[in-house]
């Protein structure tokens, strides 16, 4: 009896080891098993069926990109709010206003003292009042700019011959198919229903439309084509619609099924060519064309640029567009929240979906990404170059290193340009501007010509390309970027006196509220040069170099980034800012003269990047007094998710979550995936603490940048991080992750 129980037990215990192994073996394959992509993303498809007027629907290729109404095309702008203009604008596309009095960059310089440099020119002014006193500033600061190439619109006749309202409309329906990047619209239209699919194609400049319903043979569903000129003010909506004789519209050549025009507007000529397969074109005004379908279907095609005098076949680009969406999703990164229990993480996946979605649209272009993208203009539609790693650093980690390459290329593109510049400031390497265009001018400001946190930019950027592919390719390509650079952020600190060198002044911390005259050694910037000057040194000894001895001695006297009452300060400058910030500057209630607003650009030295010289309970106290005393009203959409790489470095996930979900005036995410960029208004009124806002954009693409790199780090970890997911809590969150590279 005994015996046989023994044995019993025996094999008992060899068929529980057993079960034992196939359920490890069952759940590791199950943790390794493949995402479903096409789930993932399909599930965070854009479904509307009325008009938001802060959110029409964005497609594009990167070089195109074209916001649509609930129609699917630009049937109904007033719809929308003026932050929303509906706009096809191209990264080529620039136009510049006459200048017949030939105003020069040098209109825009001042004379500004540097110690132990002399004088120096910078394209500064002191304040916005001296504009209109000074139109050579106004013109250099306009010029160029990005501008509206058409407006392409359905065009629906009611029985009695006048044009429809958006209220003849009925059953909407619209569907971003995420997927294949194809916008679907339906809607009934006196009584008979309406199918709108909108593509742009995969690598020409072309937007696709095809039209289905029983009204297209009556020709009562039509497409329109208008051409815009431009007027000032430029933002958010360039376009001019109130005077036709500014600029040309010639037909170059014409057939019933396709039309080629060239359009002038002052100095800026480009292309655009329309088709209709199977239908016929007419002119329908000095700027307008209409396309009509036969039976029951229009097919369009309206194309611009290059594009113009080469388009193909409708079939085949439609396919190539869903194709190149499909590939987009196939490769690159992905995060899985799926079966989590926080309540928060399908959210959070949207918004990461949605984020990689804009980003290939408005990130990666042929030149840098303005802050708004193609969705609407900002600051003329310039670009920001210190916007550079919240635009494109993710795409190195997220596996898709080749679109960083467009960031980079833009860089080398415009190396001697920066070289020159760094030249007339006596100093070595390549000197990065602020704000420009593409040729890559400094627009004059009080503040452009001083802020410095992007000349790290290009190390950072190709440090990321580095550890995404391999050390061979990205020291080829980049090595001479980052010797510049790094030569620049060697001979640009200047000595203070003692055994260390200074930054500044002049010089612009990235929260940009001090003044640049008098501030030295932000705190984020110490860490960054510092961070920087070692990669650099890393990059030389990888191509066989030795190391550079004037790097080594500006990375050994940088100062420790300074401190009071056990805090981080933003500037050393400013000593009593925290108990300033504790006491009269309150959260949420921030008065006149009081700093504890903008950038918390300090928590970046260990957050961004791993700082060297960073004292870890000093820098976890400071995450806490930001918490306890910023006004997070006045802060930009990216401040949050840099936020919570710090929070994610110090090793508190829950702080590092609840960061990405800051309820904030510009932390709000909308059906499409946008946040906005919401401003405080001191003497207005009707907000918290009787402070009034005014919501100046309703995109901000920083956001979704910095949305991708900070999830894919506390996703992916870091170097030296303690376990998987390392930024997200043990409990409530699975976290599944492929092809995401972590961060330094």
């Amino acid at each position: 009896m005994h015996e046989h129980s023994g044995d019993h037990a025996g094999h008992s215990g060899v068929i529980v080891r057993l079960l034992l192994a196939a359920c490890l073996v069952l759940g590791s394959a199950s943790a390794e098993a493949k995402i479903d992509r096409k789930a993932l993303i399909s599930r965070h498809d854009v479904h509307l069926t009325s008009v938001d007027p802060h959110a029409p629907v964005m497609i594009g290729n990167g070089e195109l990109g074209f916001t649509a109404d609930i129609t699917g095309l630009q049937t109904f702008p007033e719809a929308y709010a003026p932050q929303s203009p509906l706009l096809t604008m191209a990264q080529w596309a620039w136009h510049s206003f006459a200048n017949p009095l030939g105003w020069t960059a040098a209109d825009g310089d001042a004379q500004v003292p540097v110690q132990g440099r002399g004088t120096l020119s910078y394209a500064w002014f002191r304040d916005f009042s001296m504009l209109k006193d000074r139109p050579a500033l106004v013109w250099l600061r306009e010029n160029p700019h990005r501008f509206s190439l058409a407006r392409i619109s359905l065009k629906l006749t009611r029985r009695d011959g006048s044009a429809a309202v958006l209220s003849d409309l009925t059953a909407t329906r619209q569907r971003l198919d995420l997927w294949r990047g194809v916008l679907i619209s339906r809607f009934v239209f006196d009584g008979a229903p309406v199918t709108v699919e909108t593509r742009v194609a995969a690598a020409s400049d072309v937007v696709l439309v095809s039209v289905r319903s029983p009204l297209v043979a009556t020709g009562r569903v039509a497409v329109s084509v208008t051409y815009p000129g431009v007027k000032a003010p430029l933002n958010p909506d360039p376009s001019d619609w109130e005077s036709p004789e500014g600029h040309a519209t010639q037909i170059v050549r014409a057939t019933a099924q396709a039309v080629q025009v060239r359009r002038t507007i002052d100095s800026t000529d480009y292309d655009s060519n329309l088709s209709a397969p199977g239908g016929r074109i007419s002119a329908d005004g000095v700027h307008r064309f209409t396309i009509l379908g036969s039976g029951q279907r229009l097919v369009a095609i309206v194309g611009f640029g290059k594009a113009a005098s080469a388009l193909q076949p409708f079939d085949g680009m439609t396919k190539a567009a869903d194709k190149a969406w499909i590939d987009y999703w196939r490769t690159g990164g992905v995060i899985d929240f799926s079966g989590s229990t926080d309540p928060r993480a399908h959210e959070l996946e949207r918004r990461v979906v949605l984020s990689q979605y804009l980003a290939r649209i408005n990130q990666t272009g042929s030149v840098p990404p303005q802050e708004e993208g193609l969705f609407s203009n900002s600051w003329n539609g310039k670009f920001h170059l210190e916007m550079a790693i919240w635009h494109a650093g993710h795409f190195a980690t997220w596996g898709r290193a080749q679109l960083l390459d467009r960031m980079l290329a833009w860089h080398l593109e415009h190396l001697p340009q920066a070289r020159a510049l760094a030249t007339s400031r006596g100093v070595k390497g390549a000197w990065w501007p602020k704000m420009t265009g593409p040729e890559g001018r400094e627009s004059p400001s009080p503040i452009n010509p001083f802020i410095m946190w992007q000349q790290p930019h290009p190390i950072f950027l190709a440090e990321l390309r580095r550890r995404a592919t391999s050390d061979r390719e990205a020291t080829a390509l980049y090595g001479v970027l980052v010797e510049d650079t790094a030569d620049l952020l060697a001979s640009w600190p200047l000595p203070d006196g003692t055994s260390r060198v200074a930054l500044g002044p002049p010089i612009v911390p990235v929260q940009e509220n001090h003044d640049p005259l008098t501030t030295r050694d932000p705190t984020f910037e110490l860490e960054y040069w510092r961070w920087a000057l070692t990669i650099a040194q890393q990059w030389r000894e990888r191509r066989g170099l030795p190391r550079k001895a004037e790097w080594d001695r500006v990375i050994a006297a940088l100062p420790a980034p300074a401190q009071a009452d056990g805090l981080y300060l933003p500037v050393p400058g400013e000593p009593r800012f925290w108990q300033d910030t504790a006491g009269r500057c309150r959260k949420d209630a921030t008065p006149a003269g009081c700093l504890n607003r903008d950038h918390p650009s300090f928590l970046m030295a260990f957050g961004l990047i791993p700082g060297q010289a960073i004292d870890l309970a000093v820098m976890h106290a400071t995450l806490k007094a930001v918490e306890s005393h910023w006004d997070l009203r006045q802060t930009w959409g990216w401040d949050f998710p840099m936020i919570a790489m710090t929070a994610a470095r110090l090793g508190d996930p829950e702080a590092a979550v609840d960061w990405l979900f800051a309820d904030q005036l510009n932390n709000r995410w909308g059906v499409t995936g946008m946040t906005p960029r919401v401003e405080v208004e001191p003497h207005a009124t009707g907000g918290p603490d009787g402070i009034g806002t005014k919501r100046v954009a309703d995109t901000y693409f920083p956001s979704n940048g910095s949305l991708l790199l900070a999830v894919g780090m506390m996703a992916a970890g870091w170097d030296g991080a303690p376990r998987k997911a390392p930024g997200f809590p043990r409990k409530g969150w699975q976290v599944r992750v492929e092809n995401i590279t972590p961060l330094p």
